[in-house]
């Protein structure tokens, strides 16, 4: 079935262009923007609840982490690299799908806003939308509210499908697949492989939040089809008094520290863009404690604009157009 078949599907007379928006969490675009990023951060209660307290505590968190948040942006040159790999993202995305599509970034938490994005569908006469969770697994602390910002916002202004879960879809994993080969052929095949994903508070887990289960349904993915041995799966970027589901990637480091492993390969598994987390936290803090440890430590690339991810990108669109699978979306149409 064509591109444009499958848009007739959507729209019903095949005429007007879709829109597809790319959503994500958003990162500071300077040193100035890192305290409205905290603020805007820490204001949803899909991040942290803290009720009638929501703003007051927003506000003093913000100026309290600003400092030290300051100082690992300006080890990566001053400002996230989020919005610019996602626009690139947002490119390669509509030139792979064609002159029937227009691809926007929305953001949760800075510039470009899901709002703004929005807005400039409207302006361009597009009313149908396809967006796209670039949380590749669901969790209701960043995925719902990336999501439920986007339904709010689209005020029956829009039709739209929402792609929410796709851990496990086939394109994905090749594309992590194809990374982790790469890395082995520059740094040698002998190297322990450990998947590190972004951490969440244990009580979420334990309130049923699917992410900790679709995380390792991404990794048995990876692992199954490349028929790994020896793996790991840990979680970073802990912040905060709460406790966070185990294991640490830090407390990995160190237990692999005392084995006879001498190589680390870190896979960004959830993680589809490089930002903070891979550049600062990965490139500098894990890599020093890694080394201080006797260690070496390598990062694989992260997905970027790699080709395989936007040919993945690509068919998730046009696999929801057509009807997707429950297993791999979450649909919503008007």
């Amino acid at each position: 079935m064509t591109a444009w078949e499958l848009k007739t599907i959507f729209t019903g007379d095949g005429m007007d262009k879709i829109g597809v928006m790319l959503l994500n969490m958003g990162g500071p675009d300077s040193l100035s923007a890192v305290k409205p990023f905290l603020y805007n951060l820490f204001t949803d209660p899909y991040i942290a609840n803290f009720g009638f307290m929501q703003k007051p505590l927003a506000w003093l968190i913000s100026n309290v982490r600003a400092g030290k948040l300051k100082k690992a942006y300006e080890k990566i040159g001053g400002k996230s690299p989020l919005k610019e790999i996602t626009e690139a993202q947002a490119k390669a995305l509509e030139e792979a799908l064609g002159e029937d599509f227009h691809v926007l970034v929305g953001m949760r938490y800075w510039h470009p806003f899901i709002e703004d994005s929005l807005e400039e569908f409207k302006k361009l006469n597009i009313k149908k939308v396809v967006a796209v969770s670039l949380y590749p697994q669901f969790c209701s602390a960043t995925t719902s509210s990336a999501v439920e910002r986007f339904r709010e916002l689209t005020n029956g202004n829009f039709e739209f499908k929402i792609i929410s879960s796709w851990c496990d879809y086939p394109l994905f994993i090749e594309a992590w697949i194809e990374q982790i080969e790469k890395a082995f052929e520059r740094h040698g095949s002998e190297c322990f492989v450990l998947f590190s994903a972004h951490g969440i508070p244990i009580y979420l887990h334990k309130k049923g939040d699917p992410y900790i289960s679709e995380v390792q349904k991404t990794v048995n993915a990876i692992a199954s089809k490349m028929k790994l041995k020896e793996f790991k799966i840990c979680f970073q970027s802990r912040t905060g008094p709460l406790q966070w589901v185990k294991p640490s990637t830090e407390e990995v480091i160190k237990e692999l520290s005392k084995t006879e492993i001498r190589k680390i390969l870190i896979v960004p598994v959830s993680f589809v863009s490089d930002h903070i987390e891979t550049l600062y936290e990965i490139d500098f803090v894990y890599k020093k404690m890694a080394n201080d440890l006797g260690l070496q430590l390598y990062r694989v690339d992260s997905l970027n604009t790699s080709s395989k991810f936007i040919e993945a990108l690509k068919n998730l669109v046009l696999e929801c157009l057509q009807g997707g699978s429950e297993k791999c979306f979450t649909v919503k149409k008007l």
